[in-house]
């Protein structure tokens, strides 16, 4: 694995309060510097019972699988996604390689 889980509220409220926004069509991307590169996913109740959730988790965790080989440097990431009708692997991974890119945090 490339990088490790973000588990704790404590880091959670951390990323919420002092971390950059980045905004795209299909995510919200909060991130701040961070000793390795990690990755915490938050998905509310408003995006449909529990099946539909896990599903976006799943989705979200390749996309950044995918993504995050390319990193330039250690962060820790908390990803959001808007909510839609359809969710898939190729949007989410089209919107966090564009926003990531914009903000000049890909290779």
């Amino acid at each position: 694995m490339l990088y490790t889980r973000l588990k704790k509220n404590n880091d959670f409220k951390k990323l919420f309060t002092r971390g950059k926004k980045l905004f795209s069509p299909a995510l919200i991307i909060l991130y701040m510097p961070a000793k390795e590169l990690t990755l915490g996913l938050c998905v509310s109740k408003k995006h449909g019972k529990s099946v539909q959730r896990n599903r976006i988790k799943r989705l979200l965790r390749e996309a950044f699988r995918r993504t995050a080989p390319d990193c330039t440097r250690p962060l820790a990431f908390v990803l959001i996604p808007r909510q839609a009708e359809e969710y898939s692997l190729a949007a989410f991974e089209k919107s966090l390689r564009c926003a990531l890119r914009r903000e000049g945090l890909l290779a």
